[in-house]
C-alpha cells in the first residue's frame, strides 16, 4: 500500500521520521547486481537530502534490472514505512519485496523464498510517496534485504534514495547480551553467611 504524506512538512519536521538512516551500519551495506561497487551506500541519507540527483546512485548493470540490496542495522529497529526514489525514464523499480533478518541471500534465495511482503512501485520522482508495511511483521529488525525484480521498462534500474520511517531501540545488539548477563550475576558471588564465617559477602 502507497501512501503521500497526510501532513504539511512545514508544520511537522518529517526528518525526523525518516531518521533511522542514522541506525544503518552503512560499513556493511551491500547490493548484488550494483554496476558500480560500494554505489548503494550513497543511498541511504537525510530525508531533506533525498532528491539530490546529483550525487552517486545506485544503478544495476545494463540489461539487467535486478537489485538485490542488504541493510543491516546497528539495533534493532521497527519499520513502519519504506520510501523509494528512483530514477526518471523507466528506470524506477517497479516491484519491491521485503526479507527480515536474512544475511547472505542471492538472487536464487530471494527468488525461491516467500518474502515477508511484496510492494508494486510507482514512479517517486518527488519523493512524496511511502509503502506501508504490515507493522506487526516489522518489529525487532535486524537487517532488512529489499529485492527489487524489475523496473518499469529502462534498460537498467536506478535508485536514488532508500528511506525507512520507524522507530529504533536505545540499546545496540552487542550490549545486550552484556547487559543480560550482568543483571544475572554468579551465585558463586555470592556466599552464604555460613561460608564467609557470618559476615557480609562481598559482591564483584
Amino acid at each position: 500500500m502507497a501512501c503521500t504524506h497526510d501532513h504539511s512538512c512545514e508544520d511537522h519536521d518529517c526528518s525526523s521520521d525518516w531518521s533511522l538512516y542514522k541506525h544503518i551500519d552503512l560499513s556493511k551495506v551491500s547490493a548484488l547486481n550494483e554496476a558500480v561497487p560500494g554505489s548503494v551506500k550513497s543511498v541511504f541519507k537525510a530525508w531533506e537530502h533525498r532528491l539530490n540527483f546529483s550525487g552517486e546512485l545506485l544503478q544495476s548493470n545494463d540489461g539487467d534490472s535486478e537489485l538485490l540490496v542488504y541493510v543491516p542495522f546497528t539495533s534493532d529497529v521497527k519499520i513502519k514505512s519504506i520510501s523509494i526514489v528512483g530514477g526518471p525514464e523507466r528506470t524506477s523499480p517497479s516491484r519491491m519485496r521485503a526479507f527480515i533478518n536474512r544475511e547472505g541471500m542471492d538472487f536464487s534465495d530471494a527468488q525461491d523464498m516467500q518474502a515477508v511482503q511484496e510492494w508494486e512501485l510507482v514512479e517517486n520522482l518527488q519523493g512524496v510517496l511511502e509503502y506501508q508495511t504490515r507493522y506487526a511483521k516489522f518489529q525487532g529488525v535486524s537487517s532488512i534485504t529489499l529485492h527489487f525484480p524489475d523496473n518499469l521498462g529502462g534498460d537498467t534500474t536506478q535508485i536514488h534514495y532508500i528511506g525507512f520511517k520507524g522507530e529504533a531501540t536505545k540499546l545496540k545488539r552487542d550490549t545486550v547480551a552484556t547487559i543480560v548477563y550482568e543483571l544475572r550475576p554468579n551465585p558463586s558471588d555470592h556466599k552464604t553467611k555460613a561460608e564467609t564465617g557470618g559476615g557480609l559477602s562481598h559482591v564483584g
